[in-house]
């Protein structure tokens, strides 16, 4: 099953060709690349979750060139969008976009040995037990040293950072009561769960975190 995308969320529009934009992409794809190239490994095959419009996997190649990129998204309209921004880029480490539902159990099977899984802005729009078997199922894609970086908005001790995120966050409850802001420590124990380690949690900007995991086994 694909969950509905709630009012709010995902929001881009028709653009060049076959190009979707989308204006949060546009704000946060920046700060995103530049921390990619500080945290993630220097070769092998790097899988984004949600690839979204594409706009941010051109970015993160780019700026990470001897990784192989393996886009993915659970919508085939996106598949067309991401696919058309990297030949816009002249991209040559990026693999043509796949479709994904990474909260379903297995999927796992079809990515073996990568070094780096990235997700954005996603979490706060599935359920806890979808986020656990996304995480669950990213942990066993990855090698030992493999990392996972998972970027968005998270509740810190039950506690929500501001009253634009409150107000997100009950939106999002109100459209669909299993989704919502997932507990930062929560998190980080499923991760623990499957042997990744929490290295660092990255402030980042307007109230949002990325979380830097390394398999330990």
């Amino acid at each position: 099953m694909v969950r509905e995308t709630p009012k709010g969320a995902s929001i881009a529009h028709s653009g060049e060709d076959a190009r979707l934009f989308a204006p949060s992409a546009a704000r946060n794809r920046d700060v995103l690349a530049e921390l990619m190239a500080k945290v993630a490994p220097p070769s092998r095959d790097a899988l984004e979750i949600a690839s979204g419009t594409g706009q941010h996997i051109v970015a993160f190649a780019a700026n990470c060139p001897d990784l192989l990129w393996h886009p993915t998204d659970v919508a085939k309209d996106r598949l067309s969008s991401i696919d058309a921004y990297v030949a816009e880029a002249g991209l040559t480490n990026v693999a043509p976009a796949q479709l994904l539902n990474a909260t379903q159990s297995g999927w796992s099977q079809n990515f073996n040995d990568l070094s780096f899984v990235f997700l954005a802005n996603l979490l706060h729009l599935i359920s806890e037990t979808e986020a656990n078997t996304l995480i669950t199922e990213a942990a066993q894609t990855l090698t030992p040293d493999g990392k996972l970086l998972i970027y968005g908005p998270f509740m810190r001790d039950g506690q929500l950072t501001s009253e634009g995120d409150a107000r997100f966050h009950e939106s999002l409850k109100e459209q669909d009561p299993e989704i919502g802001y997932k507990e930062l420590s929560l998190v980080i124990s499923w991760a623990s769960e499957q042997k990744m380690a929490h290295i660092e949690t990255h402030t980042m900007p307007a109230n949002n975190l990325a979380l830097e995991f390394v398999k330990t086994v």
